[in-house]
């Protein structure tokens, strides 16, 4: 019997994960193995290999006993324990818990009491009111199963960008280790494209003779080896998107010439084999990776009209940052110092507002408090780095916001957002939010679809007339940071451009590492096509000072 490969081996490991999850018990030892069962998915040195050389526990987050797990599956195609679990639950039940929200004692629940089986089955159910009239699962789940159903087929096999950059990032460093001959090793695929959800694990690397006779990738993570000649042709095609490569070649056949994976060329004379010469040949600018997509940036970089895009290194500042004095872990002062250190200019705190009972939202003395420890640390900083005083208000079902205006008024800027009364109807919910943009306290719109990816879908509003309100009051458009989130989503950003809107790229920080989410906020205006002069925390301090004082300078005129 031929042994179990890295991707097959991860799948047998993801089962057995949730079959883990699914008997109950503790759930730390399902979680373990399904972060397990990623890193095999991303795994850059074949596993016979590793297995053969008692490397397994090299892998992250692989230690004896799932080392253990893993050979047996690599050696058997199965394991034991695997084959008690699996008499125990049919493989359609499994199905299940890709549903956001469903959780596995849900799960258990619905094969037991109802007969469920599979997804199809979980869908005929939901939509037949069968669930609802069940003891102890109720409308409340049936309405979240069958708004969640879309969701889980949609990103099925697909990561959070955030992890799929941490298994990169992983295979990057062992493919360098293990191939040392092996030259600009680089991501691609939609990972290099800014995509959200990444469900192509892709590297190309330069090798000075590719064996041809080898096969193109290592398990689950795709690996092409390309020669200098043709490596960034290679990783162009590996990149994509497939509509952006073909309308390359479009172009390319309109110009006599043939463009393909070894290169561009005019018969069989190779013009470029470099991305930017390609590129070049074609009468083109380099266009950001972030940009190919096949929606209209093509036709932009002939008019010369493509967008300078936002970088990390624009960001002079974070906003929209939150402390323990709602449910953040650090101090204020803590975080501040995080911000300063990481080279930023200035902090914006916004905690939870005193609606938000259940992230400790701030009551009216718990603001005043604040404020002395900032005013305090702010004298302590000096004119080099300043905390701006802010908070997260919670937009009310009528769109009011859940302070006084006098309270509102003490702040340097408010983060207005809804948390909660999801349900309300699209209109209803526009009118909500409306209502928030047209506060003249407010600054910012938080996470303005409350979308969280693979979780849960974005409230209904009228996104297109709640961006045209943003322009209209100078209300700043928030890119939200946090890779569970990434609200508004990038397909929306240039038509917030092209109403006037400024935008603002926040992390929803509640720790120090979180601070780190900017860049994935970055790169989000970058797919979106998000200039830097666009940007409200790519002002310098100064700028932002002088923007804030204004907005409250008119606040008091229209007071």
């Amino acid at each position: 019997m031929p042994s179990l490969d890295a991707r097959g081996a991860a799948s047998l490991l993801r089962e057995y994960a949730q079959r883990t999850a699914l008997r109950g018990g503790n759930p730390y030892r399902a979680k373990a193995y399904s972060r397990a069962a990623d890193s095999l998915g991303a795994l850059a040195v074949p596993l016979d290999v590793l297995v053969a050389e008692d490397r397994l526990t090299e892998i992250p987050g692989v230690g004896d006993a799932i080392a253990d797990i893993i050979t047996k599956l690599h050696k058997t195609r199965s394991h034991p324990n695997l084959e008690k679990l699996r008499k125990e639950i049919p493989a359609g039940v499994l199905e299940m818990l890709a549903v956001p929200g469903l959780r596995p004692e849900k799960v258990l629940r619905l094969y037991k009491d109802l007969g469920i089986g599979s997804l199809s089955e979980l869908e005929a159910a939901a939509k037949d009111d069968r669930i609802k009239k069940a003891r102890g699962l109720g409308a409340a789940l049936q309405t979240k199963i069958l708004q969640n159903l879309a969701i889980a087929k949609s990103g099925e096999g697909r990561l959070h960008l955030h992890r799929a950059a941490a298994l990169l990032a992983r295979a990057k460093d062992s493919i360098r280790k293990s191939r040392p001959e092996l030259k600009r090793v680089t991501i691609a695929g939609d990972f290099r494209r800014g995509c959200e959800l990444v469900g192509d694990l892709a590297i190309v690397a330069e090798a000075a003779k590719p064996d041809k006779s080898s096969p193109p990738s290592a398990d689950g993570l795709r690996i092409q080896v390309s020669d200098r000649k043709h490596f960034g042709a290679a990783l162009l095609f590996a990149t994509g998107s497939a509509a952006h490569i073909e309308q390359l070649q479009v172009l390319a056949a309109e110009k006599g010439l043939r463009l393909g994976s070894d290169g561009l060329h005019m018969g069989r004379t190779l013009v470029a084999g470099e991305e930017a010469e390609i590129y070049r040949a074609l009468g083109l600018p380099f266009i950001d990776p972030e940009l190919r997509e096949g929606r209209g940036e093509i036709e932009a970089a002939l008019k010369g009209k493509l967008p300078k895009l936002v970088t990390d290194r624009d960001l002079r500042g974070v906003l929209h940052c939150h402390t323990d004095a709602s449910d953040g872990t650090e101090t204020l002062e803590t975080m501040a110092k995080a911000t300063r250190h990481r080279g930023f200019e200035y902090f914006g705190v916004a905690d939870h507002s005193k609606s938000a009972h259940y992230a400790g939202g701030l009551s009216v003395e718990e603001i005043a408090q604040q404020h002395r420890e900032a005013d305090r640390l702010n004298k302590r900083f000096g004119k080099d780095f300043r905390i701006l005083k802010g908070i997260e208000s919670d937009i009310l079902a009528d769109g009011s916001l859940d302070y006084d205006d006098d309270v509102l008024e003490r702040f340097d800027f408010v983060v207005a957002s809804i948390h909660g009364r999801f349900k309300l109807d699209r209109k209803a919910q526009t009118k909500r939010l409306l209502r928030a943009i047209s506060d003249p306290h407010t600054t910012i719109i938080g996470h303005m679809t409350g979308r969280q990816l693979q979780r849960r879908p974005g409230y209904e509003i009228d996104v297109e007339k709640v961006l045209r309100a943003c322009a209209k009051h100078d209300v700043v458009v928030e890119i939200n940071a946090h890779p569970w989130r990434l609200d508004l989503d990038w397909r929306w950003h240039q038509a917030a451009l092209e109403f006037g809107c400024m935008m603002s790229i926040n992390p929803d920080a509640h720790s120090i590492p979180e601070l780190d989410h900017m860049h994935w906020g970055v790169l989000m205006a970058r797919k979106g096509g998000v200039p830097a002069d666009r940007v409200l925390n790519a002002m310098t301090l100064p700028e932002i000072s002088r923007y804030l004082r204004q907005k409250r300078r008119s606040l008091a005129r229209a007071a």
